[in-house]
């Protein structure tokens, strides 16, 4: 369990972190809301749908230059850094996830997902290891996740998000997320919107976040996963 202090703490780093420009809609495109009958269940995806980010999904789908960001969370949180730091940090975490989604690979799963705070745990030994940082990190590892997560992948909320949410949850519709995440992906509902997702109206058993399957998008395991949910299959009757 994690203590209020602490996830409030979460929470303010990624309201640090928000992106300072409004979502605008694409020039010259039109909406296109026709009416839609039978409706029983809507299952959303979380970044670029819910949330707007600065990479489109989370930071583990790009590999651009994040060095200065990773030391930047690193010093920010009383790691220090030593003379002989001078190879790219980001380039080091960018391998230890591709290991761990080898190892995936290596059990059958054409798509791994990565849990990002055994990457991170991987990360630091390197670090210590390689006589890069000088001292072991003894602090809460989620917490230099999200440090580092708000730095080089900003969100928002997209417009509207709120309302869109109270209205389903309102007319009675059954309301999931299939999701490429981390564990720090809930908690933008809950920064953005001072709720969690069992609150706003989304069956919580019946959502699927990738780093818990250890395997992402566009893997139809996931969407399997969804509709074997006993909690979807009751809702849905």
């Amino acid at each position: 369990m994690t203590d209020s202090a602490t996830q409030q703490h979460w929470l303010q780093l990624i309201q640090a972190g928000r992106q300072t420009e409004a979502v605008q809609a694409p020039e010259g495109q039109v909406a296109r809301l026709s009416q839609l009958s039978g409706i029983r269940a809507v299952v959303f995806d979380v970044y670029g749908t819910l949330f707007s980010s600065g990479v489109g999904d989370i930071s583990l789908a790009t590999e651009a230059n994040r060095d200065a960001a990773l030391r930047a969370t690193l010093r920010d949180n009383q790691i220090e850094l030593t003379a002989a730091a001078t190879i790219r940090f980001d380039q080091i975490l960018h391998d230890i996830i591709a290991q761990h989604q080898a190892a995936r690979r290596q059990q059958g799963i054409t798509y791994p997902e990565v849990e990002i705070r055994s990457v991170w745990q991987d990360l630091l030994h390197t670090l210590l290891q390689d006589g890069l940082i000088t001292t072991a990190f003894a602090g809460e590892i989620s917490t230099l996740v999200i440090d580092y997560e708000r730095r080089v992948n900003p969100t928002q909320a997209m417009p509207q998000l709120a309302d869109v949410l109270s209205t389903l949850q309102a007319s009675g519709q059954v309301m999931s997320i299939i999701s490429n995440a981390q564990f720090y992906t809930p908690l933008l509902f809950e920064s953005y919107l001072q709720a969690d997702i069992q609150q706003l109206g989304f069956c919580p058993d019946c959502n699927v976040w990738s780093y818990k399957e250890l395997e992402g998008k566009p893997s139809t395991q996931l969407y399997i996963n969804a509709g074997d949910s006993n909690d979807m299959s009751s809702d849905l009757g």
